[in-house]
């Protein structure tokens, strides 16, 4: 059954925190909103075609129900997207399965986070607190560099509902990576014992929302369609809310700490060609004018974009997407979280 839980209203983030929805709409590489990449939205007119950019007026107000995960769009919608960008979304015990074989590798064991059963795909999480090997702690896991590519709206990062089903997913089942860095970061900062002082909340919250960022800054993703981007971003963000209501309810989520989470999201999940480390379409051809002593006139030739030409991802001429590198300085300009562009985290290819 679909759940009334898993769409969130763009129209009431804008109205509580605008300055969180702008946030998570904007494209950290161009300095610009990201834009619909799709002519899915086409029909609606001008600030709805492929290159538009997605802006809260235009997904707001009368418009506040546009943006919606797959499972709530009409099956002609789906069938649409699949043909035209090859969408096709993965059940979550299939998500589930594949995330249990990375931490399989990483842990040296099987079923840390939950043991799921294969004839009927259900899941159930283990209770017990997580014993990490005796080289690695649990910062370490917190820390692992993780990323899902063609993300869609993020399932294999955050699992707050089956994106085949709709069926919403309880906290305490989530086999999210973000959703298991969260349950490491909970055991670790958090005494278990009920009775604390105000004192000791607000502290244990403090910590909590350290190592809670740092688990935001080492888990990424990257989507064409700026639909579907937006909605990993609100996924993830609201993944941190329900955690945070969860764990300190007496406690109250300020609007700067929303932001704080908001920005790290919009580096860490961003807008791209995957095929090509550029930002959708923005690779040209470029015309060059030949002049001739002899020529009445100048003889333009046009060349296409060397990289597309070559199949080599590292000569493209589109805009190459940037991320941060979170706790480096960069040694030439000294800034904080150094920039660095996707493409050059890949080994270059022979020419």
């Amino acid at each position: 059954m679909v759940s009334d839980e898993i769409d969130i209203s763009e129209s009431e983030l804008l109205r509580r925190y605008p300055q969180v929805l702008t946030a998570l709409l904007l494209d950290h590489t161009t300095q610009r909103p990201i834009f619909w990449a799709t002519d899915h939205y086409a029909h609606l007119g001008a600030g709805y075609q492929w290159h538009d950019a997605i802006t809260p007026e235009r997904i707001t107000g009368e418009h506040g129900h546009l943006i919606q995960p797959r499972v709530l769009k009409s099956r002609e919608q789906q069938l649409d997207r699949t043909k035209q960008m090859a969408e096709v979304f993965t059940p979550a015990w299939v998500c589930n399965a594949q995330n249990n074989l990375i931490d399989e590798a990483w842990f040296g064991r099987p079923d840390v986070f939950n043991v799921s059963d294969e004839r009927d795909h259900s899941w159930q999480s283990t209770t017990e607190r997580i014993v990490f090997p005796e080289d690695k702690t649990w910062q370490d896991y917190v820390r692992s560099t993780r990323m899902e590519i063609t993300c869609g709206e993020g399932p294999y990062l955050v699992s707050r509902y089956n994106t085949v089903t709709g069926e919403f997913i309880p906290l305490s089942q989530r086999v999210g990576i973000l959703d298991r860095k969260l349950r490491v970061v909970a055991e670790n900062t958090i005494a278990p014992h009920s009775e604390k002082s105000a004192e000791e909340i607000a502290r244990e919250c403090k910590l909590w929302r350290t190592w809670a960022l740092e688990a935001y800054r080492h888990t990424l993703g990257y989507e064409w369609q700026g639909d579907s981007l937006l909605l990993t971003r609100e996924a993830l963000l609201r993944t941190f809310v329900e955690h945070h209501q969860h764990y300190f309810p007496q406690l109250p989520l300020h609007p700067q700490t929303l932001l704080s989470f908001a920005y790290v999201i919009a580096w860490n999940v961003w807008q791209m060609d995957g095929l090509k480390g550029v930002v959708p379409d923005s690779c040209h051809a470029t015309t060059h004018n030949e002049f001739d002593l002899f020529a009445a006139a100048p003889t333009a030739t046009t060349a296409p974009c060397p990289g597309c030409a070559s199949g080599n991802i590292h000569l493209h001429n589109g805009t190459y997407c940037l991320l941060r590198d979170w706790g480096k300085r960069d040694p030439i300009t000294h800034e904080n979280h150094r920039k660095i562009r996707f493409v050059d985290l890949l080994r270059p290819t022979s020419s």
